[in-house]
């Protein structure tokens, strides 16, 4: 891949990015600061089981093909730089990828020994936190541009993590040929038709929107969880129910998650605070559109803005019970 330039890294370091093997990065989650802190855990422990405090935010490559208008990371514009993001050249395997992230995320964890010696964090969770046990692929970027994902996915499990992977699903190609399914697949989709798609998203490959109708096509071959992430804006793509209905039929997925987009990091210099949907209202969209797709809400996190639909009647946990 083209070397990341000079102040896009240097954007990324100031946010607390970790940048693992010149085209990866792990950042640590707020919520695994809560966790340690506050004991205060986020939704994906709620829902799912996973321990925030040893959750492993990552991605495999910081270069995406799409432009999203809500989007926390920082695009090239936004610095007024040129970077060609889908330039590829060379990769770093799999296993050193893990390992650094792992790495970073101890280097992360360092600055809370003193609390700890202050009794403010407890000993266990800390130390708990220094081997994490889930990876979330995701942080920033496609990971489905990393050409060796069904690998890095292996790699993670022979480590003993649980992972979850979130896609924008314009490599159907990818998914379609993966070596190794996630434990959970994400795929987040961010309108319900063409014209909002190219608006808000701003795809810089072609036949995008065709390539994530194959995509959804390719959910229901997937052995593990699925889950269709809604990513919803105020008067962006916060609208037409009917449509996202007709993608979930499409793609019969274990979850929909409506999830509200937040005004926070770079998105802010392209969409405004009114833009970020109220819980209340959020949840509206959601159950008007778990009514038409025959989906009840079954788990729910107004702080995080984000409800669960399912046919199931209580989510599939991966960690504690």
């Amino acid at each position: 891949m083209e070397a990341l330039p000079k102040p896009i890294v240097g954007a990324l370091r100031r946010q607390k990015y970790q940048l693992v093997e010149g085209h990866s990065a792990v950042k640590k989650c707020r919520w695994l600061h809560e966790s340690l802190v506050h004991n205060r855990t986020c939704y994906k422990q709620k829902f799912f089981g996973i321990e925030s405090h040893r959750c492993l935010q990552m991605t495999p490559t910081l270069s995406c093909n799409m432009g999203c208008r809500f989007c926390w990371r920082v695009h090239p514009e936004d610095l007024g730089v040129r970077w060609k993001e889908l330039n590829f050249s060379s990769w770093r395997e799999p296993k050193e990828i893990v390992g650094g992230c792992i790495d970073a995320q101890r280097r992360m964890l360092i600055g809370y020994k003193a609390q700890v010696k202050e009794g403010k964090i407890g000993r266990a969770a800390f130390e708990e936190a220094l081997n994490p046990k889930h990876a979330a692929i995701s942080l920033s970027g496609e990971p489905t541009l990393y050409p060796m994902l069904g690998d890095l996915i292996g790699e993670f499990h022979k480590a003993g993590f649980t992972t979850f992977l979130v896609t924008n699903g314009s490599k159907p190609e990818v998914l379609e040929t993966l070596s190794e399914e996630p434990t959970q697949l994400y795929v987040s989709v961010y309108a319900s038709n063409e014209k909002m798609f190219k608006d808000v998203c701003r795809p810089i490959i072609s036949n995008a929107w065709r390539k994530i109708g194959r995509t959804l096509s390719l959910i229901p071959s997937f052995s593990c969880p699925t889950v269709l992430r809604l990513t919803l804006a105020l008067g962006l793509n916060m609208m037409d129910p009917d449509g996202y209905a007709r993608m979930v039929e499409e793609s019969s997925p274990t979850y929909v998650e409506p999830k509200g987009a937040m005004f926070v990091g770079n998105a802010r210099r392209r969409m405004m605070f009114e833009n970020m949907p109220k819980y209340s209202r959020l949840r509206d969209f959601a159950l008007k559109l778990g009514g038409l797709i025959g989906y009840e809400l079954i788990d729910e996190s107004p702080e995080s803005r984000v409800v669960l639909l399912s046919r199931l009647k209580k989510p599939v946990r991966f960690g504690n019970p």
